[in-house]
C-alpha cells in the first residue's frame, strides 16, 4: 500500500476519531441541576394602565369576549409589537420558538430594554433551538433588573449544538413552538409569526406569508395563564445558568441596539412603525376589533417530557372540540401539511358527508422545509380521491399592495408560514400548530380558536380570490397521475421544482421519517 494512501486513512482516521471526541464531549454537557426558578405569574391590577383604560368601555360593552384584529400584513405585525412594547406600563411577557439575530430581532431587544428602562417587568421567554448567535443579546438583556430571560428545553453546550443533539436526541427534537407578545395583561398578539426579518416582510431571503391576530378582553387572560405555565415549568431554565453573564458583552451589544435607530436596514420597519394608524387607534379605543366569544387553546409544557402517546394527542384533541365537526365547509391552510393516514380518512370522512373542503399548504418550489413535502405528497392521491381540493402556494405571489394590507390571507411573500382553519364560516382558528405529526406529538403548540362569522367568512372569502391567481390547483389527470392545474394551463411534473429536488423529495417520501415531520 502507497504511503500516499496510508496517509490518507490516516488522516480521516484522525479526523473521525476528532468527531467522535467532540461528540463525546457534546454529550457529556449536562444541563445545571438544582437551578433556583423564582416562579412568578402575570400581574392582574392592570386596569389603570393606558392599555387598560383604552379597552375598559369596549370590554364593559362585550362582557366575556373578546375583541380580535387580525395583522396579515408583515409590516403592521411588526408594528403591531412595537406598539404594544412602547405602550406597555406595567408588564410584557414574550415567548417564542424562533428570534432572529438580525434588524427586527434586534429592534425588538431594544423596544425590550426601552421598555424595561420606563419600568416595564419584562419576561422574555425563547425556546432554545434557533438562539445560536443570539446569546450576547440575551445577556444583555437579562443584565437589566427588569428583565428576566429564560430558555425552554435549552442546549447545555452552547459551542458544539449538533454533538448534543446527537447525544441527547429524545430530548432536543422536541420544542415549544408557541407564539405570544402580551402587554399588561390588556392586549396580546398570537399567531403564526416568528421574530425575524423573513416573518416581517424583509425584502431578502425568504419571506413568509404569515398571520397573527391581536386581541383585548376575555382571551388575554387565558394567553396570560398560558405563559405562566410555561414561564415556571421545569424546562424554563434562567438564561444565566445556561449561558451565564458577561457585562462588557452586554454593554457593547447595547450600544450596537442605539446604532440600529440610524441604519438604513432598520429604516423601512421604523417607517412602518410611524406609518401605522395602530398606535394612535388602539390607544384612542378605536381600533376596529371583532368582538366575539373566543378561547385559548394550548399543550401542557411537559409535553417536551413525555410526548403523548398516539391515543392521547392533546392539543389535537382540545382543536377538535373547539373548532367543532364541520357541516358545510372546512378552508385548512397549513405550511407544513402532513396529513397521515389519520387525517385522511378524517377529511375523506368529512367530503363524503357532504363537507366542501379546502387545503391550502406550500408547492415543493414554495417551502422552505422540503422534507415534510415528502410526507405531504405520499397522501395528495388519497385526498384527490375522496374529493379534497388541493391548492399548493406558488413560490412568489403576484403583487398586490391592497390584498397584503387588507387581506387576512397574507401577503406577496414566497413561503407560506400561516396556520389557520375556519369551519362553516363560523369559527375560526389561528396560532402555532400545523396539521402535521410534529405539532401534534413532538413540539408545544398554541392558538385562539374565535367564534366569528366576519373572521372565519374573511378566511374563506380571501381563499377564493387568492386560490386562482397564486396557488396550483393540484389534480388528478384523465391516467390517473398528478397535475397542477394554472388556470388553462395544466403542468404534469411538480412545478418550478428541478429534477435532482424532486428526486430528492422520492427518496424521503420512502424513508420511516414521518413521526419527524
Amino acid at each position: 500500500m502507497s504511503p500516499k494512501v496510508t496517509g490518507s486513512r490516516s488522516i480521516r482516521s484522525r479526523s473521525s476519531a476528532a468527531l467522535g471526541l467532540l461528540v463525546v464531549m457534546a454529550g457529556c454537557a449536562s444541563l445545571p441541576a438544582g437551578v433556583e426558578r423564582m416562579p412568578s405569574s402575570a400581574l392582574s391590577n392592570t386596569d389603570g394602565t393606558r392599555l387598560g383604560r383604552a379597552v375598559a368601555p369596549l370590554v364593559a360593552a362585550n362582557p366575556a369576549k373578546t375583541g380580535v384584529h387580525p395583522l396579515a400584513n408583515a409590516r403592521d405585525a411588526f408594528a403591531a409589537r412595537v406598539v404594544l412594547a412602547r405602550a406597555a406600563e406595567r408588564s410584557l411577557d414574550v415567548q417564542y420558538y424562533i428570534w432572529r439575530d438580525d434588524t427586527t430581532g434586534n429592534l425588538l431587544c431594544k423596544e425590550l430594554w426601552d421598555a424595561a428602562e420606563r419600568g416595564v417587568r419584562v419576561r422574555l421567554l425563547l425556546d432554545d433551538n434557533v438562539t445560536r448567535g443570539l446569546d450576547d443579546a440575551l445577556i444583555a438583556l437579562d443584565a437589566h433588573p427588569r428583565i428576566e430571560v429564560r430558555l425552554f428545553n435549552p442546549y447545555a453546550n452552547r459551542g458544539f449544538r449538533l454533538g448534543e443533539l446527537l447525544t441527547d436526541f429524545g430530548r432536543l427534537n422536541r420544542r415549544m413552538h408557541n407564539k405570544s407578545f402580551t402587554a399588561d395583561n390588556q392586549a396580546t398578539i398570537v399567531g403564526g409569526r416568528n421574530v425575524g426579518d423573513e416573518y416581517f416582510g424583509a425584502g431578502t431571503g425568504v419571506a413568509f406569508s404569515d398571520l397573527d391576530v391581536i386581541a383585548a378582553g376575555a382571551v388575554v387572560p387565558e394567553v396570560s395563564n398560558a405563559f405562566d405555565a410555561y414561564w415556571n415549568s421545569a424546562s424554563a431554565y434562567p438564561a444565566a445558568s445556561i449561558i451565564g453573564t458577561r457585562p462588557m458583552d452586554a454593554a457593547q451589544v447595547r450600544e450596537e441596539w442605539l446604532k440600529l435607530d440610524g441604519s438604513p436596514a432598520a429604516a423601512t420597519y421604523i417607517d412602518a412603525v410611524r406609518a401605522t394608524p395602530l398606535v394612535r387607534q388602539l390607544l384612542a379605543g378605536e381600533l376596529p376589533l371583532e368582538w366575539s366569544v373566543a378561547r385559548v387553546i394550548y399543550d401542557d409544557p411537559s409535553k417536551v417530557l413525555a410526548p403523548p402517546e398516539r391515543t392521547d394527542l392533546h392539543m389535537m384533541r382540545l382543536f377538535e372540540v373547539s373548532m367543532g365537526n364541520p357541516q358545510r365547509q372546512l378552508d385548512l391552510v397549513s405550511p407544513y401539511f402532513v396529513p397521515m393516514k389519520e387525517g385522511v380518512a378524517r377529511l375523506n370522512a368529512a367530503v363524503a358527508r357532504g363537507v366542501k373542503v379546502r387545503v391550502l399548504t406550500n408547492s415543493l418550489a414554495a417551502t422552505d422545509v422540503a422534507p415534510v413535502h415528502a410526507g405531504y405528497a405520499k397522501y395528495r392521491e388519497a385526498l384527490l380521491r375522496g374529493g379534497v381540493r388541493l391548492y399548493e402556494l406558488k413560490p412568489a405571489l403576484q403583487e398586490n399592495t391592497e390584498r397584503e394590507r387588507r387581506g387576512i390571507g397574507g401577503s406577496s411573500d414566497a413561503s407560506l408560514h400561516a396556520k389557520t382553519f375556519a369551519v362553516d364560516r363560523s369559527r375560526i382558528f389561528v396560532g402555532s400548530f400545523n396539521f402535521d405529526p410534529r405539532s401534534a406529538r413532538l413540539n408545544t403548540e398554541m392558538g385562539v380558536v374565535i367564534e366569528s362569522t366576519a373572521l372565519a367568512t374573511q378566511l374563506s372569502d380571501s381563499l377564493d380570490q387568492l386560490l386562482p391567481r397564486n396557488a396550483y390547483e393540484v389534480r388528478l389527470a384523465a391516467d390517473g397521475s398528478l397535475e397542477w392545474v394554472e388556470g388553462d394551463v395544466s403542468l404534469h411534473s411538480e412545478p418550478g421544482a428541478r429534477l435532482l429536488k424532486r428526486l430528492w423529495i422520492g427518496i424521503l417520501s420512502v424513508l420511516p421519517i414521518e413521526w419527524l415531520l
